[in-house]
């Protein structure tokens, strides 16, 4: 099912467009400097569209200033007070996020709708599954059909107004609940889709999560945004979304190193070796991929996949480019011959 299409600002959303990357602003919203100066650190990650809290009259009032002063699409998280989207609209922000279960009565939302739409402001309903409204949790509990039941059910409202830019995020605390829902609104639904695990935590594991949560449904074609929710610096979601995006297949992200686990056969102290390379690489935006393999099983064939690959046996290892046997050399001088001509691919 091919997706509504719609700009947020210059950025491209849905119908094809490349998957983009958001993250959210932990400052104090009304102190737009401080925002303003994290959202430009995002920015500089990678970040292209960034999303902050409005939760009073000030947070709004603080919009203009931070536009001035940053480059990317700018979001007003809005709950409770439809008044704080309307104002947010009218001072300049590009989209609203609005849980529609805690907005209000449908003629707030309808007077949101309207604002919206005099001034081509986007819509996303964000709906978790720690907030669905009273009937939806009677009727179906904490579940993928009543987060869909839920997100339907409030574009229903936003279309009977004759608006359509609309994104819809449905997330959960936990990766199963989060993919099966998004799988289903997508069976059922044409707006593009945002993606992510909630309150995924702090830790590796929260990366674990949100990867799987994540990546599944981008491997399934589903995704148009996404946001990796992480407790802290909100620059390492940049990081982590741009490292997902790159794992599935859908961007670039420089330089990347693949190398094995190593295992018994393995004659040479390769975790050196593999950080050895990692420490010698310039800082580029340049593609390539090398790999760094221990053993002659899978190390050759391996090497030979990469842009650039060595391969060690015990006291040797031959060096590949783009398919092609370049050289063998013996330890120690073949990895700083290797990483030599690394550098050399890159400049």
């Amino acid at each position: 099912m091919d997706t509504v299409s719609f700009r947020i600002r210059n950025t491209a959303i849905g119908g094809g467009a490349p998957v983009t990357i958001q993250s959210m602003t932990n400052t104090d919203t009304r102190d737009w400097e401080a925002t303003s100066e994290q959202i430009l650190a995002l920015e500089d990650a990678g970040c292209e569209i960034v999303r902050f809290s409005v939760y009073d009259e000030k947070c709004a009032e603080a919009i203009p200033e931070i536009r001035k002063r940053t480059h990317i699409p700018l979001v007003a998280d809005i709950h409770f007070d439809h008044r704080l989207a309307i104002k947010s609209i009218e001072n300049g922000i590009d989209k609203v996020r609005i849980n529609p279960g805690n907005i209000g009565s449908e003629q707030k939302v309808r007077e949101l709708v309207a604002c919206a739409k005099d001034h081509g402001v986007p819509i996303r309903i964000g709906v978790n599954g720690g907030s669905l409204e009273k009937d939806i949790l009677a009727k179906y509990g904490v579940t993928a059909e009543g987060m869909v039941e839920s997100a339907l059910s409030h574009v229903a409202i936003l279309e009977k107004c004759g608006f359509r830019d609309i994104v819809v995020s449905l997330k959960a605390s936990t990766v199963a609940k989060t993919v099966k829902a998004n799988r289903l609104m997508r069976s059922r639904s044409p707006y593009p889709l945002h993606l992510g695990v909630t309150e995924a935590g702090m830790s590796d594991s929260a990366v674990v999560k949100s990867s799987i949560g994540i990546g599944s449904l981008l491997l399934d074609g589903i995704g148009d945004t996404i946001r990796v929710s992480l407790t802290g610096d909100p620059v390492r979601e940049v990081h982590a979304a741009k490292n997902i995006l790159t794992a599935v297949g859908l961007r670039s992200n420089g330089v990347e190193v693949v190398s094995c686990p190593t295992c018994g056969r393995t004659r040479v102290d390769l975790a050196s070796i593999v950080r050895k390379v990692e420490e010698a690489l310039p800082a580029t935006d340049k593609s390539l991929r090398i790999a760094v393999m221990g053993c002659a099983v899978n190390g050759p064939g391996e090497a030979r996949e990469a842009d650039m690959g060595i391969a060690f046996g015990s006291v040797n290892a031959v060096v590949f480019k783009k398919g092609e046997l370049c050289y063998s050399d013996r330890l120690p001088g073949v990895v700083d011959r290797f990483i030599n001509d690394v550098i050399k691919e890159l400049e």
